[in-house]
C-alpha cells in the first residue's frame, strides 16, 4: 500500500519555458477562434488543480461534481484528556490517552502529531515575534504500550528503530509496527508547559491572574487525508489549523473558585457548583432571557469545596475537531438558551445553551448573551444547518486578544471597550460563524485560509445586515478593505498557500475581505436563490468532512449547471481587478448607443440601469461571454421612446469594482 509522508525538505521547482508563435486564440466558453491581434485582454484559462486532488478523483474519494466520492474516507481519533492548572506557576500539566483509527487504504509507517505550543520554544520557526516560554516538555510518548525515546534520523533509517523525532511544532512517531489499513493504534502522552500570556499569536493564554484560555495545548494527531496524506506543515503562528474529527473526554482540575467551561457537554455541574449556583445554571438552560448564574460579588464562593482545595470538571464531546477550555476567577457568568432549528429531526424546535463570561472591566459585555443568541439562531437558519452542540460560550479575554478566536463551542473575544457595541456584535457573529466553517465543514486552514475566513466573513456580513440593516452594513463597506489594495503590489492571490504571502496586508486581505467580497459577487452573478442553494449544498455535502477548493468550485458548477471556470480563475488565482466603465452615450442612425469599456482584467457581467427622460427605467445585462471573446469595449444600441439621461453600472453594488467613479454617465 502507498504511504504519503513528507519529512521537512526543500522542493526545487522546475520551470518549463517554451517559445512558440500562436496566431489564433480559442475561448472555450464561447467556442470562438480569433486572430491574436484582435485579443485586447487576458482570457481566463482553465482552473489548475493539484495533481493529488486529481488522483483522489480517479480513486473515487472525490468527484468531478464536488460531492464526496463513494470511496471517501477519513481517519478518526478518540481522546481522553486530563489537564491540571497551577495558577501559582501558570503551568499546565497534561496527560492524554489516544486511540487512532486508520480508515485509509494505506499502511502507515509513521504517525504525525502536532505540538502547537512549541511555537513558544526557542529556535522554532515563526512568522512573527513570539513569547518564549519553552514550549511543551514531553515526559512520556508511547505507542501500543511501548514507551518511545527520541531518536535520530540515522537510527531510524539504518536500524529501523522505533521512537520519535521532534521538529518544531511537529512530532514524528515511528511505531514498532506499522499502522495497517483498517486498524487502530493506542498512544499515550504526558507533558507540561508554562501558559504564555498571549499564546499561539494571541489565540490562547492568561490574563491578570484571573483568567486562562487553554487551547492548542495537547498532542494532536495530524490529519491524514485522501488528497495530500499527512498534513505536517509547521504552525508558524500565522495561518491556523487543519484538524480531524474525534471524540473527546476532557477532565480539568483547578483550584476551588475557578470556574471552568470547555468544549463538550458539561457532565458534572452538580459536583462543581454550589447548590444555588447549580440551580441558576439549570434555570438559564430553560430561559429565553439572560440569567445571571454567578454575579461579580459571588465569584469568591461560586464553586463547591473539596478537602484538597481542588475541583475536577468533566466534559464530553463527540465528532469535533478540537477541544479548548477556559478557567475564570473574577468573571460574571450569564446564561440563556436560543433556538437553533430541528437538530434531532423530530419536528420540534431545539435549543442550545448560551454561556457568557466577562469581567467588570468589560461593560459592553452586558449585552453579549443577546448578541450570541441572535448570531447562533440566525446562522443556524441561514446555513440550513442547525447548531448541533449543547452550548455556545463566549469568554472575554482582554490582554490575551484584541479581536476574537474560535474553538468548538467556545470563543475568546477582547473587551471591545474602544471599538464599541456594534463591533462587539460583529466579532461575536464572526467567531460563532466559525462553528459552521471550519468546525463542521472542516477545511485546511493552514493552506487555504480563505475558505474558512472568507465564508465566515461573508456569514458575518449577513448576520450584521439581519441585525442592523443594509443601510448600515452595505456591500460597499464589505468591499472597502479589499479594494484599498486591489491590483497593487501589496495583494496576493487567494489560492497562494496562506503562510507564503509576502509580509503586509496580503495574507489578511486574501483571507478575509476579498473572499467575502468574491462570494458576494458570485451571488450577484447567480442571483440570491441559486447562490444560496449552491452555498448550502456545499456545506451540507461536506459537513463533518474535509473539502478542498476544487470541491467548492465543482459543487457550485454542479448545482447551478454553469461553467464558472472564468470566475474561479479571475478571482481566486489572479490579482486582476474589476473596473467597468460607461465610456460614452451617443446617437447614431436614430438609436442611442451605450459604450461600455472593461478597463480591468476580470471579466464580469455588466448590470445596467438606464433612466429615460420620461422616468422610464430599463435594466439590461451584458453577458460575461462578450468579454471572454477578448474585447474591451461593447456597444449597446437601443431604440427608446424617450431620451437617455442616465446610465449606471451595477447601481446596487453587487460587484467590487475598483473605480466606481466611472460607473455612471449622466446627460
Amino acid at each position: 500500500m502507498r504511504t504519503f509522508f513528507y519529512l521537512p525538505w526543500i522542493i526545487l521547482p522546475f520551470l518549463l519555458f517554451s517559445c512558440t508563435t500562436t496566431e489564433t486564440v480559442s475561448s472555450p466558453e464561447t467556442e470562438t477562434v480569433q486572430e491574436l491581434s484582435d485579443v485586447e485582454r487576458p482570457i481566463p484559462y482553465p482552473v489548475e488543480r493539484a495533481n493529488a486532488f486529481d488522483r483522489a478523483v480517479s480513486e473515487g474519494s472525490r468527484t468531478e461534481t464536488g460531492a464526496p466520492g463513494d470511496n471517501y474516507w477519513q481517519n478518526e481519533g478518540s481522546y481522553n484528556l486530563y489537564a491540571e492548572i497551577d495558577p501559582e506557576t501558570h503551568t499546565l500539566h497534561g496527560r492524554a490517552e489516544v486511540t487512532y483509527q486508520n480508515n485509509s487504504p494505506d499502511d502507515l509507517e509513521i504517525v504525525v502529531v502536532e505540538l502547537a505550543q512549541n511555537l513558544h520554544k526557542a529556535g522554532t520557526a515563526k512568522k512573527e515575534t513570539t513569547e518564549i516560554t519553552g514550549g511543551k516538555t514531553l515526559s512520556k510518548v508511547s505507542a501500543n504500550n511501548l514507551d518511545l525515546e527520541e531518536i535520530t534520523m540515522q537510527q531510524r533509517w539504518q536500524d529501523s528503530q522505533a521512537g520519535y523525532m521532534l521538529d518544531g511544532t511537529r512530532l514524528y512517531i515511528f511505531p514498532d509496527e506499522e499502522l495497517t489499513s483498517g486498524s487502530t493504534m493506542n498512544f499515550e502522552f504526558e507533558w507540561s508547559f508554562e501558559v504564555p500570556q498571549e499564546g499561539a499569536s494571541g489565540r490562547m493564554g492568561r490574563s491578570r491572574d484571573n483568567l486562562y484560555m487553554i487551547a492548542y495545548w495537547y498532542p494532536q494527531i495530524a490529519v491524514y487525508d485522501d488528497v495530500f496524506g499527512w498534513m505536517d506543515d509547521s504552525f508558524l503562528g500565522n495561518a491556523e489549523f487543519y484538524h480531524k474529527f474525534s471524540d473527546y473526554q476532557l477532565t480539568v482540575t483547578a483550584p476551588e473558585n475557578w470556574i471552568v467551561m470547555g468544549t463538550g457537554e458539561f457532565l458534572n455541574p452538580e459536583e462543581t457548583l454550589r447548590p444555588e449556583i447549580y440551580e441558576r445554571y439549570l434555570q438559564a438552560g430553560e430561559s429565553d432571557e439572560p440569567i445571571t448564574i454567578v454575579s461579580f460579588d459571588e465569584v469568591d464562593h461560586a464553586t463547591a469545596s473539596s478537602d484538597d482545595g481542588l475541583l475536577t470538571w468533566k466534559f464530553q464531546a463527540d465528532r469535533v475537531r478540537d477541544v479548548a477550555f477556559s478557567a475564570t476567577r473574577e468573571s460574571t457568568w450569564e446564561g440563556a438558551r436560543t433556538p437553533v432549528g430541528d437538530v434531532t429531526r423530530d419536528g420540534e424546535t431545539d435549543y442550545t445553551r448560551i454561556n457568557t463570561f466577562y469581567r467588570e472591566t468589560a461593560p459592553l459585555w452586558s449585552e453579549q448573551t443577546d448578541y450570541a443568541q441572535h448570531a447562533t439562531t440566525f446562522l443556524s437558519d441561514y446555513t440550513a444547518i442547525p447548531y448541533p452542540w449543547p452550548h455556545m460560550t463566549s469568554v472575554e479575554g482582554a490582554d490575551i486578544i484584541g479581536g476574537g478566536m474560535e474553538f468548538p463551542m467556545i470563543t475568546l473575544i477582547g473587551d471591545y471597550n474602544n471599538a464599541g457595541a456594534v463591533q462587539l456584535y460583529g466579532v461575536t457573529a464572526h467567531e460563532i460563524a466559525h462553528m459552521w466553517i471550519p468546525m463542521i465543514v472542516s477545511t485546511n486552514e493552514r493552506r487555504y485560509t480563505w475558505i474558512d475566513e472568507g465564508h465566515t466573513s461573508f456569514h458575518t456580513q449577513q448576520a450584521n445586515v439581519d441585525r442592523y440593516g443594509e443601510e448600515r452594513f452595505t456591500r460597499g463597506n464589505l468591499f472597502g478593505p479589499y479594494l484599498r489594495i486591489a491590483g497593487s503590489d501589496f495583494e496576493g492571490e487567494m489560492m497562494r498557500w496562506s503562510d507564503f504571502h509576502i509580509p503586509g496586508p496580503a495574507y489578511g486581505i486574501a483571507s478575509y475581505p476579498k473572499p467575502a467580497s468574491v462570494l458576494t459577487a458570485l451571488r450577484g452573478v447567480l442571483g440570491d436563490e441559486l447562490f444560496l442553494e449552491a452555498h448550502r449544498e456545499f456545506m451540507d455535502r461536506w459537513s463533518y468532512k474535509h473539502p478542498y477548493p476544487w470541491d467548492l468550485f465543482n459543487t457550485f458548477e454542479d448545482v447551478t449547471g454553469k461553467d464558472l471556470s472564468w470566475f474561479w480563475r479571475s478571482w481566486y488565482y489572479e490579482t486582476w481587478v474589476l473596473d467597468q466603465s460607461v465610456a460614452d452615450v451617443y446617437e447614431e442612425d436614430g438609436k442611442s448607443v451605450i459604450v461600455i469599456e472593461d478597463i480591468g482584467d476580470i471579466p464580469m457581467p455588466v448590470l445596467l440601469k438606464i433612466t429615460l427622460e420620461d422616468g422610464t427605467i430599463i435594466e439590461e445585462e451584458i453577458a460575461v461571454e462578450k468579454w471572454l471573446q477578448g474585447v474591451r469595449t461593447v456597444k449597446l444600441p437601443m431604440e427608446t421612446a424617450s431620451e437617455i439621461i442616465k446610465v449606471e453600472i451595477d447601481p446596487e453594488n453587487h460587484f467590487p469594482d475598483r473605480n466606481r467613479s466611472n460607473n455612471t454617465w449622466e446627460r
